[in-house]
């Protein structure tokens, strides 16, 4: 990596950890909201839909405006919203006739921000010269695991010594992080996407390419690997093993988080020795395994080491396949982070979705319906392979 983009690639780590501030601080708060402000939880469920309805609306419109603006301008706006609307949680609901109608405003203003970051990080780095881009790619996506970890245990720790009633003190704090980020994004270097002289593909023409399909579903595949076990590991801790959700948070979804992290760091430190595709179909069978070991296997504590083992396999399957429509694609430019980016979250929201349906649909079944997700593991080891002998034959072309 060229030294004057360090500093960039490093501002790029801190914006995946704002995300991941975005994404998990509020929720941390919900039962804190229903008690304070008297909002019902079904009421508050609805914070977790609109949240990421946003970012996708944002995912789906930012390729009519990023390349205008530039990605500087873009980068710096997506922090001061996100740093907004930590900033405004603490002040709408207070000030508004309606409480939740305040956490909503604020929640869709950082949801701006959220959806701008998915949109611009990975292309930010992907620009800034490097030996090993996947290695870069990789490690790069860990900081979103290592945001979302420090942000459960970093807040439970202030609410433990400061009480959840001083949730604001830490939601301005958490605001820090976003403000100091902007203004290192107006100052770092910024390498161009596209060649000189070249333009991004526009999505019209990103459609009439095959090997994008594979991508696109590769992605949405790739978030529901990852979310349709990681939404549901707390409750299934909490299930099968009858313990308190406190400890169902750190058995399920933080142990995942954690190792998920390891993966992509794993990936981000030794890639240049390693293949990219090799390493996807080897983490696309163990999570395949990972799937049957959560639903099939009789003993409940074996059934959450595979819940932990899942995130271990899914570590690279996001970054690795934002890494492999770079290379494939390499005029791709913004409309492809951003449709790539949509699909990732049309994922995020489906694999629980699914999940949950079909554990319904067979009377609150929770391994069956994890049994019933295998479906996209398994869609994205197909694609793996439909993009070998898509690369080989356009190679052979």
């Amino acid at each position: 990596m060229k030294n004057q983009y360090n500093k960039t690639v490093a501002a790029c780590f801190v914006g995946y950890i704002v995300q991941a501030v975005v994404n998990n601080f509020v929720p941390l708060l919900f039962l804190t909201f229903q008690r304070t402000y008297h909002i019902p939880l079904s009421q508050i469920t609805l914070l977790v839909t609109f949240n990421f309805g946003i970012q996708l609306l944002v995912d789906l419109l930012s390729v009519g405006f990023v390349d205008r603006i530039g990605y500087r301008a873009s980068m710096v706006a997506a922090h001061v919203l996100s740093a907004a609307g930590l900033i405004l949680l603490t002040v709408l609901p207070e000030v508004l006739p309606s409480p939740f109608a305040g956490i909503l405003t604020a929640v869709m203003v950082y949801a701006v921000g959220g959806g701008l970051l998915e949109v611009l990080v990975s292309p930010v780095v992907e620009a800034c010269p490097s030996d090993n881009k996947e290695k870069a790619m990789s490690m790069l996506h860990s900081f979103y695991c290592w945001g979302h970890v420090g942000v459960v245990l970093l807040s439970t720790l202030f609410f433990h010594a400061a009480g959840t009633e001083n949730w604001k003190i830490l939601a301005a704090a958490w605001a820090v992080i976003p403000v100091l980020n902007a203004v290192l994004f107006a100052k770092v270097p910024m390498a161009a996407l596209i060649e000189e002289g070249e333009t991004g593909l526009r999505m019209s023409e990103l459609f009439g390419i095959r090997m994008f399909w594979v991508l696109l579903v590769m992605m949405v595949c790739a978030g529901a690997s990852e979310q349709a076990v990681s939404q549901w590991a707390s409750t299934f801790a909490e299930k099968g093993l009858g313990i308190s959700k406190t400890a169902g948070d750190l058995a399920g979804p933080m142990a995942f988080a954690v190792l998920m992290g390891a993966s992509r760091a794993f990936y981000g430190k030794y890639g240049d020795r390693i293949n990219l595709d090799w390493f996807m179909v080897y983490s696309s069978v163990l999570c395949i395994l990972s799937y049957l070991g959560i639903s099939l296997l009789p003993v409940p504590q074996l059934s959450l080491i595979a819940c932990a083992v899942c995130g271990l396999s899914v570590g690279i399957m996001w970054p690795g396949t934002f890494s492999k429509a770079a290379a494939a694609l390499p005029r791709g430019g913004t409309a492809m982070f951003a449709l790539l980016a949509l699909g990732g979250d049309v994922g995020c929201s489906g694999g629980p979705t699914v999940v949950g349906l079909v554990s319904g649909a067979l009377g609150d079944d929770l391994k069956m319906g994890i049994l019933a997700g295998v479906v996209f593991p398994v869609l994205l080891l197909a694609g793996i392979v439909i993009c070998r002998k898509l690369a080989k034959s356009m190679g052979d072309t």
